[in-house]
């Protein structure tokens, strides 16, 4: 068996970590498996073959991204199986800086969440952080909401066309409960790949396969959204497709370990 990277992993520091997991299931009406710290995440993945994770939370406001980074680098500090990506926030006064010093503390990239940050993923607040991390950073970006509009194709195209050279990750196979829209849309992009997580729950294994291919597998990465799903769940789905061996060495852990220079 091969290792396997969990792309996708909410953590939250140990005295706020129910809580917020809870507020993001309202915020999705989706009751939460699981509380969001590392801890748990480590204990839960002693029952799977996941043996890497990638971890971040996101920023609500600009003040927060500071003590957030630090967090998910200390964290990362601690624990040699985890890849930290950081936070940012387009309000900040000083988004420069605030790469500058993500970079610094050894993350790996930046995970933005427009839907629950507040923003659309082309408002021109948000173009310093693209420009800043072309070449340099892949951006992990929660993709697609039928509720909304901040983060949807539509939103996404632009930044692409844009900004070539830069890695975006579009979450939940880049349209979260707008697959069918957001797939024709992007997988045409080269700077563009996507990550399973918050999708097989609410898909068909046909469909799966079909979305997997799409994009192909160079461009697809696991991920179980924790603290939202089951890890073990989602290992064994993706098991039961019937890839080939190529496409799952690529899509448990190729594809991650290139796009976040991950060491296993």
């Amino acid at each position: 068996m091969y290792p396997i990277i969990d792309c996708h992993c909410h953590i939250y520091p140990d005295k706020i970590a129910e809580k917020a997991s809870q507020a993001t299931g309202e915020f999705y009406e989706i009751p939460m498996r699981y509380n969001g710290t590392a801890s748990e995440l480590k204990t839960l993945g002693e029952n799977t073959q996941i043996t890497h994770y990638v971890v971040f939370s996101v920023a609500t406001t600009p003040k927060q991204v500071a003590s957030i980074n630090n967090f998910i680098a200390s964290l990362v500090a601690e624990n040699n199986n985890m890849t930290g990506l950081g936070t940012l926030h387009p309000d900040s006064e000083d988004i420069e800086g605030d790469i500058e010093n993500l970079i610094s503390l050894g993350l790996k990239g930046v995970k933005l969440h427009p839907d629950i940050q507040g923003f659309k993923v082309d408002d021109y607040r948000c173009l310093k952080i693209y420009e800043l991390c072309e070449g340099r950073l892949p951006v992990l970006i929660h993709a697609g909401d039928s509720r909304y509009d901040m983060s949807n194709p539509n939103r996404i195209k632009p930044i692409l066309e844009i900004y070539k050279n830069l890695t975006v990750i579009g979450a939940h196979f880049g349209g979260y409960s707008v697959w069918d829209e957001a797939i024709p849309e992007l997988m045409k992009y080269d700077n563009f790949y996507v990550d399973s997580s918050s999708t097989f729950p609410f898909i068909t294994p046909k469909k799966a396969v079909e979305f997997i291919r799409s994009y192909g597998a160079h461009k697809v990465m696991f991920g179980t959204d924790y603290p939202m799903w089951d890890p073990k769940e989602e290992v064994d789905y993706l098991l039961k497709l019937n890839l080939s061996e190529d496409e799952y060495e690529k899509i448990f852990y190729e594809n991650a370990q290139k796009l976040f220079n991950i060491s296993l």
